[in-house]
């Protein structure tokens, strides 16, 4: 592992409290800590927010999701790499995703480079969509569902990019404003979905085409692993965070120069003291900011060779499968294929039941677990209000940075870039 390389050293150790020991709350910690001495605040005994894991029955459990790492920003690379030991630490996977269609159809993700898998009847009519659109041009979507229809035609949308996003969403795709999609889906052309239909060229360009994957511990052991050094006060969730006269900040009593929140936002609030207030205009802003929770369950399954399984089919509630058996052979005893099957909100033990037994692949229950904040939802006034609080609140040394402080859908990667985009130019 390469050593950071020395800076040269303040005449006074400056400190900095960073509320949360998430990717986000651990990434912060490590870059602050080359000019500061850091205290991380975690409520949990544990490191790792969102990426936690369990193991029950000698079976590892993504609480929430899948997680694998894989980046295009060099800097994020660079840093990551910096922690672990790439060859021994991870295994290099290729990504093998599938559209589960209603017949048991299953199509390679993505599925509009792979419209020769589907039906006859529905590749020919994507085909005539395509062909229709190709002298129309996109126009000027507005939103996430013009979008979807204006790019991929509407037996695609029906078929599904339509029901699967709004299982995951719970809401009409109308409402998704096209700030969200920048970097989180594919975007070809028709003649480039076309020509990868005729060529079979394969996709190495989407995100998350290949990803690097713990050997043991899954995500468990990455989080695990970045709090090694770091002083973080486990048990502990901060209660206040208070402003004084002098400029520096009081957390539980204790001060500091500088403030990192990677908590939920939505909790802020009631945590600032001392006279700073986010004022009732943006409280009540962002009061309203909308989320989901997801319930997910950690089932056998029958075999198969897929990291992903989308699941569009309305029959049932679920949008995914995550084959983390799939992952490492250490993730499961020999012989038992394991995956994660993810459900948006919050679902009985009865209803997960009686759904699973309607899906494909075969899943069979072993444990679930609900997550009350995992999808935050953007609509038009989502950006504006994270803005809005953070102008009023950097100024004053506090900084918000995460999925749940910045309202951003952050993956690893993004939450680790989120950190070094905004850190890296206060420790220069």
């Amino acid at each position: 592992m390469r050593k950071s390389p020395a800076l040269p050293p303040f005449d006074h150790m400056k400190t900095a409290a960073v509320i949360g020991a998430g990717v986000s709350g651990l990434a912060s910690a490590h870059i602050l800590s080359k000019r500061y001495k850091v205290t991380v605040y975690e409520k949990d005994a544990r490191p790792g927010g969102l990426i936690k894991c369990d193991e029950v029955n000698g079976v590892l459990y993504h609480k929430v999701g899948g997680h694998v790492f894989n980046s295009r920003r060099a800097d994020v690379l660079e840093w990551f790499w910096t922690f672990f030991r790439r060859e021994q630490d991870f295994t290099k996977a290729t990504r093998n995703a599938v559209v589960s269609l209603r017949d048991g159809t299953c199509v390679s993700y993505p599925i509009e480079n792979h419209l020769y898998q589907l039906p006859r009847p529905t590749a020919q009519a994507v085909i005539r969509d395509l062909i229709d659109m190709a002298g129309k041009g996109y126009g000027e979507p507005q939103n996430f569902d013009e979008f979807l229809r204006a790019r991929f035609g509407q037996t695609l949308y029906s078929e599904y990019f339509e029901p699967y996003n709004r299982k995951i969403w719970q809401c009409p795709l109308s409402e998704i404003p096209l700030a969200w999609l920048e970097g989180k889906l594919p975007m070809p052309g028709i003649d480039e979905i076309l020509q990868a239909n005729i060529l079979r060229l394969q996709e190495v360009n989407m995100v998350h085409s290949s990803f690097n994957y713990p050997v043991r511990g899954g995500s468990q052991f990455i989080a695990d692993t970045l709090a090694r050094g770091l002083a973080v006060r486990y048990g502990t969730p901060a209660e206040a965070l208070e402003r004084r006269s002098d400029g520096t900040w009081r957390v539980n009593g204790d001060s500091y120069d500088l403030v990192v929140f990677c908590g939920n936002i939505k909790q802020l609030a009631s945590l600032l003291k001392g006279g700073v207030s986010l004022g009732s205009e943006l409280e009540q802003g962002i009061q309203a900011l909308r989320a989901h929770g997801t319930t997910s369950v950690l089932c056998e399954v029958e075999a198969n060779p897929y990291s992903w399984i989308y699941l569009p089919d309305t029959a049932y509630a679920s949008h995914r499968i995550i084959c983390t058996g799939n992952f490492s052979p250490n993730n499961a005893p020999v012989g038992k294929h394991t995956a994660t099957v993810e459900f948006t909100g919050e679902v009985s033990k009865d209803s997960l039941l009686e759904q699973l037994a309607r899906m494909p692949f075969a899943p069979r229950y072993l444990a679930h677990h609900y997550e009350p904040y995992t999808y935050p939802i953007q609509d038009g006034h989502t950006r504006p209000c994270i803005q809005a609080a953070k102008a009023l609140l950097e100024p004053q040394g506090l900084h918000l940075i995460g999925r749940f402080a910045e309202w951003e859908y952050y993956n690893m990667d993004a939450a680790i870039g989120a950190a070094l985009d905004r850190l890296t130019s206060i420790i220069n």
